[in-house]
């Protein structure tokens, strides 16, 4: 990032180009000398991330809630001080750095291979000097900001680029970033955000100035001098002969020592003896190597070339590289493509308007383990999805041809994966879900109101992941975030085959116990060891949020996107923590930290939560391998609750009570048809004898279910019956086997969740 070696000069050569700042103070001046205008400073977002990362833990998936936090610490020291500001995400990678970032991810690659070599050898975090961004947190870090009333802006071109442009043309105080790119454009001056003190309020600012007359140069020299050293367009490799010929002709004959210190004065020695032309650019240019592009130094430096401005190294009549933007839209839509690209801009959607506009997508490195041959990385599983969002994108227009006729477009993908060279993108057909009736338009989906279509959208968002027909069962989910993990979980099982149910249970558990817990009780959980594999989940399920996340935009948001922040559903300590209690056989009552909520023992609250995961996982076929939670292991914690006496009807003769073969339907509670719809013509799944349970996962004989569904639905409070909603009756399996049940309902209006336990219960031996 940024201009090779020119940071390491400023620092160690020339430190005058640096000067420490008040950032007070220089808002006040501003103020003075703009009264027009509150102080405002622009963002690089990307270059910031790392020093807004405060977590001692990183490896573990992220610790959001104090992320969130150190970001709104950071906000709050500039509002304090009346400096307001303006957030730039990168929306997009140019092609002409397409190369570059190549180069970085696969350097990224060998860095994370190194960091699960060091955890499998020593159990343990690395240190900071192995540093990885937790994966996602670019795609969240726009959406927590947002979440603050900030301004936030994703760019339609090189993140540097709007953030110059911006910059200038709406006279802000300063850039805040770590890019020396903003030392090269001719734009308002660049503070260091490394630099900065966020007590004091007070940071390094870096002179342009002060390098051109240090290295005696004009400021339309520097963009020439950033490509002869070498960056983001212009390879390293290419000028690296130039640079080491202008090092020998500046440095006195016999000097060895100190050589790459000089290269920074040596190249602006050249430059100085070069006609200031474009004439004179070609000149500089026949000195690279002759397989180089003949036009690489004019796109180099006309890339920091800002709207308004000129250059007397570029002819006279080029055009600036925001005039010259041309989007080939693969949606042919304007009025689509308009309301995608907005937006776009005000960071309110992910992926959308990449599909749209070019049919090009990419995704960066993601903490995974690429010799881990179990689990697959984190691009390949969620494709299907992928594939039904750009399906829904590219294929749902008015009056198109069955599916036998249609020519599927094809979407480019540039994810880095284990094995992928990155040598080219992958080629990913856009497949919209199969739904009767067809995909509707995004006009629909998007620019419509009104009940009918939020069930659409919310139908079409469970469609992306395979899941369009369980919306009945995610509706009657009270929070949003329960359905979010719900569905994402539901499909990690279904496209990772070794995912077992220590595993579910583990993301389950934090779920279940991150509710309620603020960020400085995060910060404290001890995590014994690090283990590789978890390390590798963790990243597979933030990376399932932002997939998420494309959905949620492409469908007309269904959801709030609050709902699908990671702060909302995980921890990436907390989820440590409960993986390795799971895997080491922890007790449902020790993984859930024993600690009731709203009244209820941990083990109704926790089936409240992870119900719907297990029971659709069983009941529907979707894993015929996976066990329900309330397996042989809690079997014994069950038997230890309070047990109640049994009961009959003519002791409960005053309490409404209906009987009937697997319907029970009450209008006042419409949980109770969700009970009948869900085990109306199920058959038995493999009831075996009690002494064959220990032995087959998923079977349960009918008596130890009836034990279990009597002991979780009966509040404590059964004696008060104007609290009470009581129910008996049976259900029939097909080989004739009766199941009596009982459920009490308490205080009416947690009747959803309590019904849900005892369908999820139910189900777990049903089809």
């Amino acid at each position: 990032m940024g201009v090779k070696g020119l940071q390491q000069f400023v620092d160690h050569t020339c430190p005058a180009v640096k000067e420490w700042v008040d950032l007070r103070e220089m808002a006040e001046q501003h103020q003075r000398s703009h009264p027009e205008c509150s102080p405002v400073v622009a963002v690089d977002t990307m270059a910031c991330l790392r020093y807004w990362y405060t977590p001692e833990a990183w490896v573990h998936g992220g610790q959001w809630r104090e992320y969130l936090d150190s970001l709104k610490r950071f906000v709050n020291a500039f509002s304090t001080a009346g400096i307001g500001l303006v957030f730039f995400i990168d929306g997009v990678i140019e092609q002409k750095k397409r190369d570059e970032w190549i180069k970085r991810r696969l350097r990224c690659n060998l860095e994370i291979a190194k960091i699960f070599q060091y955890i499998k050898a020593n159990a343990c975090q690395p240190g900071m000097e192995m540093f990885f961004i937790p994966s996602g947190l670019a795609t969240f870090t726009r959406f927590a900001l947002k979440s603050m009333g900030i301004t936030t802006k994703c760019s339609l071109l090189e993140a540097d680029y709007e953030v110059a442009s911006y910059a200038r043309l709406n006279e802000c105080m300063a850039i805040l970033s770590q890019d020396t790119d903003f030392l090269i454009f001719d734009t308002v001056p660049y503070l260091s955000i490394n630099k900065l003190s966020l007590e004091k309020l007070s940071t390094v600012m870096y002179s342009r100035g002060k390098l051109c007359h240090s290295l005696n140069l004009r400021m339309a020299d520097l963009p020439l001098l950033a490509c002869l050293l070498g960056n983001d367009i212009v390879p390293e490799n290419t000028v690296d002969r130039l640079k080491y010929r202008c090092l020998d002709k500046y440095l006195p004959k016999g000097r060895t020592t100190g050589q790459r210190k000089q290269i920074v004065a040596a190249v602006a020695h050249y430059i100085c003896s070069v006609d200031h032309s474009h004439s004179g650019l070609r000149e500089v240019e026949r000195n690279l190597p002759c397989h180089s592009d003949e036009s690489l130094l004019e796109k180099g430096v006309e890339s920091y070339i800002l709207p308004g401005q000129s250059s007397p190294w570029l002819p006279r009549n080029k055009i600036s590289p925001v005039t010259q933007q041309c989007e080939m839209p693969t949606c042919l839509n304007h009025r689509i493509l308009q309301f995608a690209r907005e937006k776009h801009i005000k960071a309110e959607s992910s992926m959308v308007y990449k599909v749209l506009s070019k049919g090009e997508v990419d995704c960066s490195n993601t903490l995974e383990d690429a010799l881990d041959a179990d689990l697959p990385g984190q691009a390949i599983v969620y494709r299907p999805a992928r594939q039904s969002i750009y399906g829904i994108l590219l294929s749902a227009e008015p009056n198109a041809r069955p599916d036998s006729a249609r020519l599927y477009p094809t979407v480019k993908e540039w994810f880095v994966y284990p094995g992928n060279s990155l040598q080219q993108p992958d080629l990913i057909r856009a497949l919209p879900p199969e739904l009767p009736g067809g995909i509707p338009d995004l006009q629909t989906l998007w620019l419509t109101e009104g009940p009918a279509v939020e069930k659409l959208r919310y139908r079409m968002f469970l469609a992306c992941f395979g899941l369009q027909d369980f919306v009945q069962e995610f509706i009657h989910l009270e929070l949003p975030s329960t359905a979010v993990v719900c569905c994402l979980l539901l499909y990690m099982t279904l496209q990772v085959t070794t995912l077992c149910v220590e595993d579910l249970d583990a993301f389950l558990a934090q779920v279940v116990c991150i509710r309620d817990k603020p960020a400085d009780h995060l910060a404290q959980i001890q995590v014994p060891r690090v283990d590789s594999r978890a390390v590798h989940l963790a990243s597979l399920f933030v990376r399932g949020l932002s997939v998420l996340i494309a959905a949620n935009s492409a469908c007309g948001f269904p959801f709030k996107m609050v709902d699908l922040m990671p702060w909302e559903v995980f921890d990436g300590k907390l989820f440590h923590a409960k993986y390795l209690q799971s895997h080491n056989g922890c007790t449902m009552e020790d993984l859930l930290e024993k600690n009731p909520e709203t009244g209820l023992s941990p083990t109704v609250y926790a089936a409240i939560t992870i119900s719907s995961v297990h029971s659709l996982l069983i009941t529907r076929g979707i894993r015929d391998d996976m066990h329900s939670l309330v397996g042989p292991t809690q079997l014994k914690q069950l038997e230890d609750l309070n047990r109640v006496q049994d009961l009959t009807t003519n002791d409960h003769s005053t309490h409404h009570e209906r009987k009937k073969e697997c319907v029970i339907e009450d209008s006042h509670h419409p949980g109770l048809g969700l009970f009948s719809l869900l085990l109306s013509g199920r058959r038995c799944r493999n009831l075996v004898p009690h002494h064959q349970v220990q032995e087959q996962r998923h079977s349960y004989n009918y008596q130890v279910l009836e034990q279990i569904c009597t002991i979780l639905i009966l509040p404590q409070q059964h004696n008060s019956p104007n609290h009470l909603l009581y129910y008996r009756g049976h259900v029939y399996f097909s080989n004739c086997v009766s199941l009596h049940f009982y459920f009490y309902v308490q205080n009416f209006q947690c009747n959803l969740c309590i019904i849900y336990v005892c369908v999820s219960l139910s189900e777990s031996m049903c089809l």
